[in-house]
């Protein structure tokens, strides 16, 4: 999070994975946000005495494409009080901060200022997504990163549904992705899915997954202290 990248893009120690960490910080007053993950950065390279390096690897990555037929969505109209405040136009692959609610109607990743997805139900409903945030959302429920290769720059709206079967394994993937322990069952639950009907959800709003390899950032953690140091 600190260095706005996904887990897979970050090599270092085996004990990154396993090892976990309390972090307690006041931020100094009056400090804007956008400087809070620089200064989490700058926390984590100084108590761990990190020495890093970026380098640019090639993944097996699902890329989004429009689909042959063309896209079945319409673009949603600029809205002036939204996209002057999350800076509109912006489609590239960066990290966002997503926030997280749960109630009856499913769960809600929320990407603020009207951006939103709610699984619930065997669907998945989208509101005002941009594609890199699509590919943000398809990534937890797939074995292999998503990146947003449509070139398109709008924002969306559009449901996707899927058989019980396939649902039931997109949510068991998500939970082993997060780190959830599940018993073996569950893990054959997900094996046995066929996944079409992702792919057929998809194509009906006019886009498609495609297994490609593409260069992603990788951050190398070159040294780290397992303790790390004082206050």
């Amino acid at each position: 999070m600190a260095f706005r990248l996904k887990q897979y893009q970050v090599s270092g120690p085996d004990w990154l994975a396993t090892e976990k960490f309390d972090i307690v910080a006041k931020l100094p007053d009056g400090a804007p946000r956008d400087q809070v993950l620089p200064m989490l950065q700058a926390l984590l390279l100084e108590r761990f005495q990190m020495k890093t390096h970026h380098e640019t690897r090639d993944f097996p990555v699902y890329a989004i494409l429009v689909a042959k037929g063309g896209l079945k969505m319409q673009e949603l109209p600029p809205d002036p009080e939204t996209d002057a405040s999350d800076g509109a136009g912006k489609s590239d692959n960066s990290a966002v901060n997503v926030s997280v609610s749960g109630g009856r109607g499913g769960v809600t990743a929320n990407y603020g200022h009207g951006s939103y997805f709610t699984i619930g139900d065997s669907r998945i409903e989208a509101r005002k997504m941009q594609m890199n945030y699509v590919a943000d959302m398809l990534a937890r429920f797939e074995d292999k990163p998503v990146v947003d290769m449509t070139g398109l720059k709008g924002k969306y709206d559009f449901t996707l549904s899927f058989t019980e079967e396939d649902y039931r394994a997109m949510m068991i993937r998500a939970a082993l992705s997060s780190g959830m322990p599940l018993p073996p069952e569950a893990v054959h639950l997900m094996e046995t899915a066929s996944g079409d009907s992702l792919f057929s959800a998809l194509q009906a709003v006019g886009l498609r997954l495609e297994s490609r390899k593409a260069p992603l950032d990788i951050l190398v953690i070159d040294h780290a202290e397992k303790a790390p140091a004082e206050n």
